[in-house]
């Protein structure tokens, strides 16, 4: 499962691969790690466990209880997640606060603990710079973004191999190869760290949350039910 943080309640997102089946992975919704009106680190950690139910509300001030309707008291392997993906605008990197580092970081901590593989995703980066505006094949040759991943690695502790840039969609009327190649090596790397992660743990199912933390500008999201019905080369197939 993946979650990706704009919204208001945990919700789940299939993707159809024919009109008869659904890829084995799922994305999930959940707010921001906004300063003030972001998630609660509590939440998040509930989630990676499995504990939170679908259509959950998040609520800023308050952390999912026991008692709460939609909290799961048995969490199976299928609710649980198996990757933790943090979604961040390239242009923030440099105006992130020490408190949104700091829940970035504590909520990888218990990822660890939980042995939930770590990923970032870079976006807009057409914005910081005009090369990469120009021609997104540059991306990799633009010193000034290679400088805002080592310092989001180095603040937050993912390591420079784990974070993907990637470029939005915004007022493309047509699918652009080059976008979808990045977009495309950021997809199969977090489907390779959820096959890792499952086999390690020997169970049959991937799951992968997402938050963001400032706001609609970066969070994580979960991947879940990642189902290997066939080796990971057979796997990355699937999503091509």
């Amino acid at each position: 499962m993946i979650t990706i943080v704009h919204k208001g309640e945990y919700t789940t997102y299939k993707v159809q691969k024919d009109p008869h089946t659904l890829y084995p992975f799922v994305f999930n919704d959940i707010m921001g790690l906004a300063t003030d009106k972001g998630v609660s680190v509590d939440d998040v950690k509930l989630a990676l466990k499995g504990h939170m139910k679908e259509d959950y509300e998040f609520n800023p001030e308050s952390t999912l209880s026991e008692d709460n309707p939609f909290y799961n008291n048995c969490p199976t392997t299928n609710d649980k997640v198996h990757v933790l993906v943090c979604v961040i605008d390239a242009n923030t990197i440099t105006c992130m606060t020490e408190q949104i580092l700091k829940k970035i970081r504590d909520i990888r901590t218990e990822a660890n603990k939980l042995n939930i593989p770590q990923v970032a995703i870079f976006t807009k980066i057409d914005a910081v710079c005009p090369e990469i505006k120009e021609d997104v094949k540059n991306v990799y040759k633009v010193k000034s973004l290679k400088d805002k991943m080592e310092k989001f690695s180095v603040d937050v502790g993912i390591p420079i191999k784990s974070i993907f840039p990637v470029k939005n969609y915004h007022n493309e009327i047509n699918l652009n190869t080059d976008i979808d190649s990045l977009i495309l090596s950021a997809l199969i790397n977090i489907i390779n760290f959820g096959n890792d992660c499952i086999f390690h743990k020997k169970t049959n199912r991937d799951r992968v949350i997402c938050i963001n933390p400032v706001s609609a500008a970066a969070g994580f999201f979960f991947m879940d039910q990642l189902v290997l019905e066939s080796p990971v080369s057979s796997t990355l197939s699937t999503v091509s």
